[in-house]
């Protein structure tokens, strides 16, 4: 299978790529040669370039200097790497905001942003977006025909700085948008439930983006803001990819999205369909968890591809700059890092950035060549890596298996679970998520993680944590999962509300009380720090609720063995049809999901594939292309793991070293 970032019908060595983003404008033409000969040293054949160069490529309104761009391209090209270009739109130049401060963002208390860093723009600015697209429209003439581009490169992170803009011309787009979401103002007052405070609206044009307000402002607003702000990103990543697909139709267009923890600016699944192949940056937070979201995150991301072989656009070969410590990586954490994001489904492993730099509010961020130079243990490390995922070639273009188990993640229940005035601020959805994927990880199952929309029937179990919004469509799709067969396993703050955060009465959890044959007249909710017991020495917290069993079917797998409810059910499970509908009433983490996951698993058949004594130790992804699968065991520990089975893995490996990764090829009844 080609790659979808090569040019169709191009040649090519099958291979699992390796790069940077590379800023050649930041340092000396004597230096680019010697970048392209390590490049080659380190099996690199894909670099990022021009991402921050619009002052560089355009320093005055009526002046272009595209001369060291194509120099650099064509060295490139010379070198046998290829170009991923950079639309360089992702920060306007100084004298763009001098001459137009109108492009500037405004922030939720009325402060307008100002130049000096990075993406201050307004994503509705009609005045950014012409220059920009300018910009856009004569980089595609010029390197349209160029063999070195494989692929466009829309801005950079985008929404990273500026995804929330209360300026007069985002409120003007907000107020679009919401016409076309509700017709009339009638419709607009209905979602939002403006007889509450006062609120109700006589026009458009009196509704405003939610500011800085003297009370809590009105959660269905808010929620519609978020869904804006994403929607308004996207319509300016489509504005530029329409201009690249007009111009250079053979050239494939991405974005690189921030799949990670602490980003929630961007619904990247709805994101996806607009991209030619999907893009992901991802950088670790310090703690000793941060690995296990890694791979949380890069199992996101191939949901959000749908299985598809996608690109890691940005992560770091060691340590950050912007993070209050930053930590170098240990010993063999950043070839771990980077096979994971394969394990996964990248068929690209790049890096901010190639060279580090001297200067500017990044030059403590690692990089492939450090400022220690090439003669450096982290840059002998870059080149093993390089050559080991040359020898992962027979990989690339392999898919993501389906697992034996999804989570379901849903960017709506996301952003509406967090919101203010809820029974507790403590709920964290993205955490909660995390929590299940690391425990069925912990007990050897392999985990996959997808959207709302994803075809479930693939899976034998699904875990719905804390899914707060589900409009009926997604009623329908479970019910329809768990009649034909499929297990789900859902939690407290599940099925609460209606797509416009509508709380749906009769009693929690709301849309999902008839499918799981449970009622709750009433949450409530733990202190930090709070926990009760569940049989079993099991402990929960956050939460807690009086469960009421509404059907015959629901049987009680767990109760409540102290706490306001010791003694009343606090975990259930109901047949329905060929399958089943589990309830969980707390937040359970580490060892108490995995014991409570155990029987909800075995029940529904669904064993660890791994030998018992690599269970707890690795995570377990496979990929698969035609009658072929690669297992992939990344070790999550510090001590050696055996392998399984007698034969050695591609990397001629016959056990896992320490915080290291094994890739081995299976076929036939070797899959079994």
């Amino acid at each position: 299978m080609e790659h979808r970032w090569l040019r169709s019908g191009e040649e090519h060595t099958k291979r699992i790529s390796f790069g940077a983003d590379y800023n050649p404008d930041q340092w000396p033409r004597e230096v680019w040669a010697e970048d392209i000969r390590l490049m080659q040293e380190a099996e690199v054949d894909v670099v990022s370039v021009a991402i921050f160069s619009w002052a560089k490529i355009q320093p005055a309104p009526d002046r272009w200097d595209f001369e060291w761009l194509d120099e650099i391209i064509d060295m490139l090209h010379a070198g046998g790497i290829g170009v991923d270009l950079a639309t360089a739109t992702a920060s306007p130049p100084p004298w763009l905001t001098l001459a137009h401060p109108e492009i500037l963002p405004v922030t939720v208390d009325g402060r307008i942003l100002s130049p000096g860093g990075r993406q201050h723009w307004r994503p509705t600015s009609a005045v950014f977006r012409a220059h920009a697209l300018e910009l856009v429209e004569r980089m595609a003439e010029r390197y349209r025909d160029h063999p070195a581009i494989v692929a466009w490169h829309v801005s950079n992170e985008l929404g990273c700085h500026n995804a929330w803009d209360h300026s007069d011309e985002a409120t003007h787009a907000f107020r679009r948008w919401l016409e076309l979401r509700y017709t009339d103002i009638d419709g607009l007052n209905e979602a939002w439930g403006t007889a509450f405070w006062s609120q109700r609206y006589t026009s458009f044009e009196e509704v405003l983006t939610p500011r800085l307000v003297a009370a809590i402002p009105n959660p269905t607003q808010r929620l519609d803001f978020l869904r804006f702000s994403s929607d308004a990103l996207k319509e300016y990543l489509i504005a530029e990819r329409d201009v690249l697909r007009r111009v250079t139709p053979d050239i494939p267009v991405t974005t690189n999205f921030m799949i990670m923890e602490g980003k929630n600016h961007a619904a990247y699944d709805d994101w996806a369909r607009e991209v030619d192949f999907v893009s992901n940056d991802h950088y670790r937070f310090a703690g000793d968890q941060s690995f296990d979201e890694l791979a949380f995150s890069a199992a996101l991301t191939s949901g959000v591809a749908q299985g598809s072989p996608w690109f890691l656009m940005e992560h770091s070969t060691s340590a950050v700059n912007w993070q209050p410590v930053n930590q170098p990586k240990l010993p063999g954490e950043m070839s771990r890092d980077a096979l994971t994001h394969v394990a996964y489904g990248a068929d690209a492993v790049c890096y901010f950035q190639w060279r580090q730099s001297l200067a500017g509010a990044e030059k403590f961020h690692s990089a492939m060549v450090p400022h220690a130079g090439a003669d450096s243990e982290l840059f002998r490390d870059v080149v093993q890596l390089g050559r080991r995922l040359r020898r992962l070639g027979e990989v690339a273009g392999s898919r993501r298996e389906a697992a034996p188990v999804a989570i379901l993640f849903d960017w709506d229940s996301w952003w509406a679970s967090e919101l203010e005035s809820h029974p507790s601020t403590l709920l964290r959805y993205r955490r909660d998520a995390l929590d299940w994927w690391r425990a069925l990880a912990d007990a050897g199952i392999r985990v996959d993680v997808v959207a709302p929309g994803t075809d479930l029937t693939p899976y034998v179990v699904v875990v719905a944590p804390m899914l707060y919004l589900v409009p009926e469509k997604t009623v329908s799709e479970l019910t329809t999962y768990v009649e034909g067969g499929g297990n789900l396993i859902t939690t407290y703050f599940s099925g609460i509300a209606d797509e416009n955060d509508h709380v749906v009465p009769g009693g929690y959890p709301g849309a999902l009380r008839e499918l799981l044959g449970v009622r709750v007249e009433e949450f409530h909710p733990l202190l930090e720090g709070e926990e009760v017991l569940l049989d079993g020495d099991v402990r929960g917290s956050l939460w807690s609720e009086a469960i009421q069993l509404r059907s015959a079917e629901t049987q009680v797998l767990r109760r409540y063995a102290s706490g306001p409810h010791s003694g009343e059910p606090a975990v259930t499970r109901r047949a329905v049809g060929a399958g089943s509908a589990s309830y969980v009433s707390t937040r359970l983490r580490g060892r108490d999901v995995l014991d409570v996951a155990a029987e909800l698993l075995t029940v529904a058949g669904v064993t660890s594939e791994l030998p018992a004594e690599m269970i707890g130790t690795v995570f377990h992804s496979r990929r698969t292309i035609g009658g072929t699968a690669f297992d992939f065991y990344v070790n999550r520990t510090d001590d050696r793991v055996a392998l399984p089975g007698e034969e050695p893995d591609l990397f001629d490996q016959r056990s896992i070293p320490p915080r290291g990764v094994a890739v081995v090829r299976r076929s036939g009844a070797s899959l079994g």
